[in-house]
């Protein structure tokens, strides 16, 4: 099989791709150092990771995924974008304790905190708080409630249908990673509304 036809481009990814460069750029800038690595957790695709190497070439970004098939998607971004600051996928599964990343400037985890159990996003709390230092960034992004408010209606439909197909996922409180984001050493430090009744979340190590 090619890569050419490994490679998957969710059509959610391509529509929220430019808002969340526009939001990165601002969050990531005074925080990151031209030339720092972004870590990915959960890159799925790797649509958004080659966005981001192209919308936002000051920066490296290590895109990481524990699914073969997400890799392998990656794989045929990362060859076909042939990006210098887009490095080949790790695999990591933010729920277990072994990263095979030492240290990062910045974090980024899109669309995984709702479909994935709890112990992923209490991992990626953990992973972040080794690997990242003082007032580097985590940033998430996703739909999420806010002291028990879905926001929408849709949010509290597709909460519903997660939970059907596995009952380990769902749409996660902000108030609840907040908790697990002050366990692990960082402050949450802005909330900025998404289309789509997403949210981007931004956490900084203390």
């Amino acid at each position: 099989m090619s890569q050419g036809s490994e490679k998957r481009a969710p059509p959610a990814a391509v529509r929220n791709a430019e808002p969340i460069i526009e939001v990165l750029s601002r969050v990531l800038s005074g925080r990151v150092d031209d030339g720092g690595l972004v870590l990915e957790v959960a890159s799925g695709s790797g649509y958004h990771a080659a966005a981001l190497a192209k919308g936002l070439p000051q920066f490296r970004w290590q895109p990481s995924d524990p699914s073969d098939e997400a890799r392998r998607s990656i794989a045929a971004y990362v060859a076909e974008e042939k990006l210098q600051n887009l490095l080949p996928p790790l695999e990591l599964d933010a729920s277990t304790a072994a990263w095979p990343v030492m240290t990062a400037d910045a974090m980024l985890c899109i669309n995984m905190i709702h479909i994935s159990p709890w112990a992923a996003t209490l991992g990626l709390f953990k992973g972040a708080g080794k690997l990242l230092k003082s007032g580097a960034p985590l940033v998430t992004y996703g739909p999420y409630s806010v002291d028990g408010d879905f926001i929408a209606e849709s949010n509290i439909a597709f909460d519903q249908s997660l939970k059907t197909r596995n009952p380990d996922w769902g749409i996660r409180d902000v108030e609840d990673l907040k908790k697990v984001a002050e366990d692990n050493g960082f402050r949450h430090e802005e909330i900025i509304p998404m289309p789509a009744n997403n949210h981007v979340l931004v956490f900084v190590k203390n």
